[in-house]
Parts: structure tokens; C-alpha cells; sequence
């Protein structure tokens, strides 16, 4: 059933650190927001929580502002920056999308404090700032030493529950969106299944902010919601994805042996355990990455995801090492450095006192996905997308360490204010009553979904083996149900499976995290390829250009 009155200025899809920070700019600029946060209602003390967002560790990567108060290194710059970012980026980032992102960074952190979050300061009282892998300088603010994104879920968190101004977010928790309500090419409502009911709610903009896709895999560094939700709904609804093939594997996720915890989330280890000096070792103590990259252990991610790789299959053994004595041996040591880290390490039965962590590539971000403007429009006009489930052109092939928690505050701000720019359009009658489009999704075993991904299109991919997965998830049956979350979720991890399978085979070459087998070279031009779905199959797609995405957003 739906209520036909159940009206708002902007709907948006997802709690993490895009959504909830654009919920809470719109609101507080007079807006109705509604947000479908599938998971349960904001507890900080949860030991399991539903967003990306929480489990972040490194930080956020930011220039300063020219504030006296915060200098920075002084060698550091929006430039820099934004080198550092085409580097990782393989090619495929866009510097005209990617430097207005990385210049608003400075403001939208100073907003996110003003907001209540703090970070971690020096003695003297300035942001402390560390370096991950691909960045030039230190220049990565974090919080409770590796909890950055525990105190930016926590602030935005209280900042929803206990609003300013007496401005309302109508938060709807266990909500999971099951397609977005398209009505005279426009996106003007999100169908929703709540208490096993599907409802709608309708609103002249709606942002899509579910982040990422890890549990197309079957280890994975992502929370247990990070199903792809979003790619599918956008795809549905005429929205294009493009670089869905760069799924980005952290070098440096908890391994705990052929028969520990072999399907789901496990602990990631914070890159920022190298930039303060851990070194990556082989089974025989010999270095991963000397000889493969100037940046050594802290080379863009791609590149120490694959020496990880070629290390395992050099020696035989099934993970390398991160030796952290060195670590160990700074001030305030390694526990007291990566609290967080340590906390999974014994969680996990793993003593971080040995001075060695077993460790292995994990599934850990899509730098892909739908294709959007640095503001989040999508072709679609009334369909915004921010975080990591949209493809703004900051990550290209491969991300920057630490550019993903800037992005999903500068776009989710940016979102915000293209919803309060378009809160009086109207929103006809005619459209509610809508709840289910009709369609019948496909929809795989999550277990054989994720087995095939992880045989098949994970670190190395070759076409036969792209092929035979092709095969397995287009034989995907049709179902209708029973509908519930794993049945939205399963349709999901589907569709998005299909598309990532589509793109990894398109890009005949190795680039970025997208290394094909058969295809170890680069080639000489970098293109994106784009996707759209055209009934039930994937079809190649023009990469529409974020200005022409942005004015059609705004009609």
C-alpha cells in the first residue's frame, strides 16, 4: 500500500557520510527530507554497523584552506592533490570534475566540525595529518588515531537525531528502496519495503547515497549492506554507470587462514599502518614492493594490491605480512596509534604483539559507478547519486587512499544544494500509488554470485574466465520473491555483477585495479566505458558529460 500524500522536498537513499551530511544541509535550509537508511536506527555503541562510512579508517584527505591557524605542510596543494590523484587514477580521473571536489574539500571538513566531529591534533593543537599510498605529502586528517570514520558516522549521526534550528529529517530505519518512480522522464518518487510492506514516497529530488558493492565478492573489507543496492536502482530508473570494472582491492585485509571466517566483512588494516612505517614482507621476510614502485610500500593501491598478489603466488603461500615493529617502536606505539586496528586484530584471535600480520587483498571499494557531475546530477533528471556508489570522475581507475570520505562530503553538500534549488517543483498527483514497476528481477544464489566473482573477476581477470562467468549470471533465474532485504539485495548483487562483468570484458588492457591476464599491457588511450540497461540487457552507453548530466538534472 502507499499513502498518496506521503510527500517531501528530497528523499535520500543511504546513512553514511553523502547522505547524511546532504540530508542535513537540505534540512537545515528549510528542506522536507526523508532517509531510507536500510539498516537499523543510529546506535553508536552497535558492534555491528550498517554503513561504509563507520568502518573507515585511514581519513579524510584534505589541503588546507590557507587558514594560519592550520598551515599544513607547506609544500602541499590543491595541485598536488590533484596530481596525486590523476597518478592513482590510471588515466581515467577527470581533472576538470576532480579539482573543484578536492579545492571544496578544506570547507566541507571545517563544516563536518562545526557539526560536532574532531579530529586528531598535534601537541601544538593542529590538525595531525599522516600519508597513505600515492600522496606526495602528509596530508591526511583522522580521528581516535584510526577511527576516522567512527567520529564522522557519530557527529552526523547526533547531528541528524538532535537537528539545528528545528529543522526535521524524517530518518526511516530497516527501509530498503526497491526502485526509484520514473514519471514523465523524470525521477519524482523511491519505492520502498518496510515491515514487509512496500510503500513510496515522492519528492522532486532524490539522492541515491548506498555506497559500495564489496559483497559481490566473498571476502570483502565492507559492511554486511554494501550490496550494490544503488547501481541497480539508477540502471533501472535509465541512468548510465561507466568504470564499474576498477572494483579497487585493499592490499591489506586480515587474513585468517583457508578455514577462518572465509565469506563477508574482516578487518581491514589501515594503510596508514605504512605511512607510519609498516613495511609489507613476504612468507621469507623479503619486501613485496622493492623494485616495483619509487613509493615502495606506499605506491597507489592497485599497484600493492598486485605485488601482494604475485608475492602469494611466488612463494606458495597463502598471504604476505605487514611487520609493524617499526611501528611498534614510534611514540605511543602501535595500539595506541591504530586503536581500531588493534581492536579487530584481537577480535580476530591475531596477537598484534608478534610484530607480524598475516594479511591479503580484500574487496574493499568501487571507483566506478554511476556516471554523475561533481554536484551528483545523473542523466535522469531528479536523480542525484553521491558517495561511493556514484562515478563523479575524482577516482578514475583507481583511488587515492583517502579521497573517498572528501568526496562523499563535498558532493553530499553539493547535492543538498541542488535540492533546495528545486524544492517547489511540482510533483504530480497522478504519480502516487505507484509501488511496483512489474518487473522480475534475476536474481542468483548470493553464495555461487560471490564464488564466481572471486574465481573469476577479482584481482586477475582473462576472458575465458570472464566468459564463464557471463554464463553463470546471465543462466540467473528469475524471481519474484519472497520480497524482502536478501531478495532486494540478491537482485542487486545481480544486476551490478552483469555490469561489472560487461565492463571488465569491454576493457581489453590492463589499467588501474583492472588487471587482465591476457591483456597485460596498457593501452595508449585511457576511455571509460559506459553502460545502460536496455530491458534486461547491458548495453554500451555514450559517457554523458557532467555539464550536459548537470543541466538536464536541472530541468
Amino acid at each position: 500500500m502507499t499513502d498518496s500524500a506521503d510527500r517531501a522536498d528530497f528523499v535520500v537513499v543511504g546513512a553514511g557520510i553523502a547522505g547524511l551530511t546532504a540530508a542535513i544541509r537540505a534540512a537545515e535550509a528549510g528542506c522536507r527530507v526523508v532517509v531510507l537508511n536500510k539498516g537499523p536506527s543510529w546506535c553508536a555503541d552497535r558492534a555491528e554497523q550498517s554503513t561504509s562510512t563507520f568502518y573507515a579508517q585511514g581519513g579524510v584527505a584534505v589541503v588546507t584552506g590557507g587558514d594560519p591557524a592550520d598551515p599544513g605542510d607547506p609544500a602541499d596543494s590543491v595541485d598536488l592533490h590533484l596530481s596525486d590523484t590523476l597518478a592513482a587514477g590510471a588515466g581515467l580521473a577527470d581533472a576538470a570534475s576532480a579539482r573543484p571536489i578536492l579545492a571544496d574539500g578544506y570547507d566541507a571538513v571545517w563544516g563536518l566540525m562545526a557539526w560536532g566531529a574532531e579530529f586528531d591534533r598535534t601537541a601544538d593543537g593542529l590538525l595531525s595529518r599522516t600519508r597513505e599510498g600515492g600522496h606526495s605529502v602528509r596530508r591526511i586528517i583522522h580521528a581516535g588515531g584510526d577511527a576516522t570514520g567512527a567520529a564522522i558516522q557519530r557527529a552526523l549521526g547526533a547531528r541528524v537525531t538532535r537537528p539545528a534550528d528545528g529543522s526535521q529529517i524524517d530518518v526511516r530505519d530497516e527501509a530498503i528502496a526497491t526502485g526509484v518512480v520514473v514519471a514523465d522522464g523524470r525521477a519524482v518518487g523511491v519505492r520502498y519495503l518496510r515491515g514487509g510492506v512496500e510503500h513510496a514516497v515522492y519528492a522532486p529530488t532524490i539522492l541515491l547515497a548506498t555506497g559500495g558493492a564489496g559483497h559481490l565478492y566473498a571476502a570483502t573489507t565492507n559492511p554486511a549492506g554494501a550490496t550494490a543496492d544503488g547501481i541497480a536502482l539508477a540502471l533501472r530508473a535509465g541512468a548510465h554507470v561507466a568504470d564499474l570494472e576498477f572494483i579497487q582491492f585493499h592490499p591489506t585485509m586480515l587474513y585468517l587462514g583457508p578455514g577462518g571466517a572465509a565469506r563477508g566483512r574482516r578487518t581491514l588494516i589501515s594503510e596508514a599502518v605504512r605511512g607510519e612505517g609498516g613495511r609489507l614482507v613476504d612468507v621469507d621476510g623479503r619486501s613485496v614492493t622493492d623494485g616495483v614502485h619509487p613509493l615502495g610500500d606506499l605506491a597507489p593501491r592497485d599497484v600493492v594490491a598486485n605485488a601482494v598478489r604475485a608475492a602469494i603466488v611466488r612463494t606458495g603461500h597463502p598471504c604476505v605480512y605487514l611487520d609493524v615493529t617499526a611501528v611498534r617502536g614510534a611514540t605511543g606505539g602501535f595500539e595506541s596509534r591504530f586503536p581500531t586496528v588493534t581492536a579487530g586484530l584481537v577480535a580476530s584471535g591475531v596477537d598484534p604483539s608478534s610484530g607480524r600480520i598475516p594479511v591479503v587483498p580484500g574487496a574493499h571499494y568501487l571507483c566506478g559507478g554511476v556516471v554523475t557531475d561533481a554536484s551528483g546530477a545523473t542523466g535522469v533528471p531528479g536523480l542525484l547519486a553521491a558517495g561511493e556508489v556514484a562515478r563523479t570522475g575524482l577516482h578514475g581507475g583507481n583511488r587515492l587512499a583517502s579521497n573517498s570520505l572528501l568526496e562523499g562530503l563535498v558532493v553530499g553538500r553539493r547535492a543538498a544544494a541542488l535540492a533546495v534549488s528545486r524544492r517547489d517543483l511540482p510533483i504530480s498527483d497522478g504519480y502516487a500509488g505507484a509501488v511496483s514497476d512489474g518487473s522480475v528481477p534475476r536474481v542468483l544464489d548470493r553464495t555461487v554470485l560471490q564464488d564466481t566473482m572471486t574465481t573469476h573477476v577479482a584481482l586477475g581477470r582473462d576472458a575465458a574466465g570472464l566468459g564463464a562467468a557471463a554464463g553463470i549470471l546471465d543462466g540467473a533465474p528469475r524471481s519474484a520473491g519472497p520480497l524482502g532485504i536478501r531478495h532486494v539485495e540478491d537482485a542487486a548483487l545481480t544486476l551490478t555483477a552483469r555490469a561489472v562483468i560487461a565492463a571488465a570484458a569491454a576493457r581489453t588492457e590492463t589499467r588501474g585495479s583492472h588487471v587482465r591476464l591476457d591483456h597485460p599491457g596498457t593501452a595508449p588511450d585511457a576511455v571509460s566505458h559506459a553502460f545502460r540497461l536496455d530491458g534486461d540487457e547491458l548495453v554500451p552507453a555514450d559517457l554523458v558529460p557532467g555539464a550536459v548530466a548537470g543541466l538536464v538534472a536541472h530541468r
